[in-house]
C-alpha cells in the first residue's frame, strides 16, 4: 500500500490488494473507495475481491468506478459525500492514484481554492496543472 494523504481524513493510493489490507486498517483508515472499474483488473484485484477483505477486517468499502468519462459532477459530489459521510480517514484507490486525486481537487476547488488544491495534490505526488482552468471554473 502506497497510501498519500491529502486531508487528515482523505487519503488515496495506487491499486491495493488483498494482502494490503491488514496494513490499511493498522493506519487507521475506515473506509476504502474503489474508484478504479472491474474491466482494468483481474479477478484477485476486483471491487468484489477487495470488499470481501475490507469488510472481514472491519472496515467499509465502498464503489465509484472511474474513466475519464465517467468524471462528472454527479460522481464527484457521490465521492465527496462517500468520504464526508464516512466515520473515520478514508482511502481511495485506483490504477495509480490520479483519478482519486481528480475527484477530489474537483470536489474541493471551490472551498479550498485552485492553489491550495494544486498545492495539496502536488505534495501527494500528483500533477494536476493540467486541470487548472477546470478548477478555476469550479472555484
Amino acid at each position: 500500500m502506497d497510501a498519500r494523504t491529502l486531508t487528515p481524513r482523505y487519503s488515496v493510493s495506487p491499486q491495493i490488494a488483498v494482502e494490503d489490507i491488514p496494513a490499511i486498517k493498522a493506519a487507521g483508515f475506515q473506509t476504502v473507495i474503489c474508484n478504479r472499474p472491474d474491466a482494468e483488473v483481474p479477478p484477485s484485484h476486483q471491487a468484489a475481491a477487495l470488499r470481501a477483505a475490507v469488510e472481514a477486517a472491519g472496515l467499509k468499502f465502498a464503489e465509484l468506478p472511474l474513466t475519464h468519462q465517467t468524471m462528472t459532477m454527479e460522481n464527484v459530489a457521490m465521492q465527496r459525500e462517500l468520504y464526508e459521510a464516512a466515520d473515520g480517514p478514508v482511502l481511495a484507490y485506483c490504477a495509480s492514484g490520479t483519478r482519486c486525486s481528480v475527484i477530489w481537487a474537483l470536489g474541493q476547488a471551490s472551498d479550498l481554492g485552485v492553489e491550495q488544491v494544486l498545492n495539496t495534490t502536488a505534495e501527494a505526488g500528483y500533477d494536476l496543472s493540467n486541470l487548472r482552468q477546470t478548477l478555476e471554473s469550479l472555484a
